[in-house]
């Protein structure tokens, strides 16, 4: 096996290896938010920040939506020709 494993957020330390296993941690909290809602909870945000950064989170969810639909509309294999008679 190649990562310690983990259950939950418990890591199991390996042949005394608190690093990586901090390593590890750091890399699965940050993957579940935690760690952006731990800073962003520690001062006050102003309310137009919030609406800023909502605004904005909502932007770039829709942005990252339509980008990955293009993405998999051009990896399709079986698509028809757009502008046929053009090649």
């Amino acid at each position: 096996m190649r990562h310690p494993s983990f259950i939950a957020r418990t890591i199991l330390v390996q042949n005394n290896d608190v690093e990586a296993a901090c390593r590890i941690l750091n890399r699965i909290l940050g993957r579940e938010g935690i760690l952006e809602q731990f800073r962003r909870t520690r001062f006050y945000e102003k309310p137009y920040q919030f609406r800023r950064r909502i605004n904005f989170e909502k932007c770039k969810a829709i942005y990252n939506e339509d980008m990955d639909r293009r993405i998999q509309f051009i990896l399709k294999k079986n698509r028809k020709e757009p502008f046929p008679g053009c090649t």
